[in-house]
């Protein structure tokens, strides 16, 4: 059926996404209580698709909502309750900027059994082995080659007379980000917001924590709820509280890495992770984020100071990166360029500056703009030779962690905007190590600033609007028309 009416297309959508998980769902409680179908059972995802032959003449202060040139341009799509107002958004731009109908259909990518549980389903449990084996010659289950990253790595190429891309994600490669975020951060994926922080201490959630209930017992508070792990809620005083909230329950031990969400009325809140240490839990995390288009998300973490005149405490904010991390070489080659992109830098300078009270002078003796390289190797101190040293001085590195460059990395390949600010908590190199006393420290004295800081830098990005946030710099040649 074809449509030039997003509202309309994205009803459809809505409709054929519904009628397909019913029947799945349906069909499984049949089989949980005992009956086998003497067929197997299929349902299949929405697709909307458009036509074009001419060249679009887009409107030039976007860098999205319109494809490349004349073609047949298709996608399939998921959960379009989460994502109504994402889908309805560039629906209504392509329609706009080609002035041709929207087709939406059934496609012929089968829903894996998986992906059409209700989040507090597990009705599979009840099953005995042999029904769990026969499953899979019921039910379609996860399909791993139809969810590569191949058209966000510009890697991806059209069979003869196969329709292009519209998005960077297939259905089935978002469904299984879904089901990976809950896993991972211990939350659904609709609590997530439009920014993200990430960290790699405690003691920063320990502050969000904080900072989220202080938010949460004022009647006047932009934010309107606070999630933690186990999807317990927290309404803004004054509210009434919602079904949901009897649902969330703190779970016995944190998830791998916990998830925490100062929620407003647009999503346009703050997600918080704690994704330990590592490049590979950065990449893990940002992969399944990615799904979420959120509109941008920033690295606030401790790093070494890799020159003598930093002290401890003092901010570094990064506009290059050194890849030592190793996690994205096969999908993002090292000789591709991580560019800094100015309204994150800007956001997170301003955020500086209005938090610290420091003017332009000042504020350069506690913050040092420059390279930041990330390893995968917890004790390069101790490689013989010195050779990451050198390497390190060679790059003009000024400071060293362990996954900001992985967290640029993925956003510039999943083309969601990126920052970083890191805080000075050791000197290797200078005889400054972390012992406990200097940490303990350290800690009460930045964590609480650090933090701020980048709730602040949150701010002055939301007032200057999303579509500024969506730079040239990470569009490729043939880009997908959804943002």
């Amino acid at each position: 059926m074809f449509h030039t009416d997003a509202p309309q297309a994205l009803a459809h959508v809505q409709q054929l996404y519904r009628e397909q998980i019913d029947h799945l769902r349906a069909a499984m409680q049949r089989f949980v209580a005992g009956e086998t179908p003497a067929a197997p059972i299929h349902a299949y995802y929405p697709f909307v698709r458009i036509k074009t032959t001419t060249v679009a003449q887009a409107d030039t202060k976007l860098t999205y909502g319109f494809v490349e040139g004349p073609g047949t341009y298709e996608a399939t799509l998921t959960r379009p309750d989460l994502f109504a107002s994402y889908f309805g958004e560039q629906l209504r731009l392509l329609i706009l900027h080609h002035q041709v109908p929207i087709e939406v259909g059934l496609s012929d990518k089968p829903i894996p059994i998986h992906f059409s549980f209700a989040d507090n389903d597990h009705i599979e449990g009840s099953l005995s082995p042999e029904r769990r084996m026969l499953m899979r010659d019921v039910f379609d289950l996860p399909d791993l080659e139809s969810m590569d990253d191949g058209i966000a790595n510009g890697t991806w190429r059209a069979a003869a007379g196969e329709a292009l891309p519209l998005s960077l994600f297939t259905a089935p490669r978002v469904d299984y980000s879904l089901h990976r975020l809950r896993h991972y951060t211990g939350t659904a994926p609709d609590w997530f917001q439009n920014f993200v922080l990430f960290t790699n201490y405690q003691f920063y959630i320990d502050e969000f924590i904080r900072l989220g209930h202080a938010e949460m017992a004022k009647e006047d508070s932009e934010y309107i709820a606070f999630v933690e792990p186990g999807n317990v809620v927290t309404r803004r005083a004054g509210l009434p509280a919602e079904a949901v909230d009897e649902l969330g329950t703190a779970p016995p031990r944190l998830p791998q890495m916990p998830g925490y969400h100062l929620v407003r009325t647009d999503n346009s809140g703050i997600t918080m992770v704690n994704i330990g240490v590592g490049p590979a839990n950065a990449k893990t995390i940002t992969d399944h984020i990615a799904v979420l288009r959120p509109h941008a998300w920033m690295m606030l973490g401790h790093c070494a100071g890799l020159r003598n005149s930093q002290q401890l405490g003092d901010y570094v904010l990064a506009h290059a990166y050194v890849r030592e991390d190793h996690v994205l070489d096969e999908e993002l080659p090292l000789w591709v360029p991580i560019p800094a992109l100015a309204e994150i830098q800007v956001a997170l300078q301003q955020a500086v500056a209005d938090v610290t009270q420091m003017e332009r002078a000042d504020l350069k003796r506690i913050m040092r703009t420059g390279t930041v390289a990330s390893t995968d190797n917890r004790n390069w101190e101790l490689l013989p030779d010195n050779l990451p040293q050198r390497r390190f001085s060679q790059s003009r590195a000024v400071a060293l962690d362990m996954e900001s460059a992985t967290i640029a990395a993925n956003g510039f390949r999943f083309r969601v905007p990126y920052g970083t600010l890191l805080c000075v908590s050791d000197k290797p190199l200078h005889g400054e190590i972390k012992l406990p006393g200097m940490a303990n420290h350290f800690y009460r004295e930045r964590v609480d600033q650090h933090l701020r800081i980048g709730m602040r830098a949150v701010d002055i990005l939301r007032e200057g609007g999303s579509d500024r946030l969506h730079s040239r710099k990470l569009r490729s040649f043939d880009e997908v028309a959804f943002q």
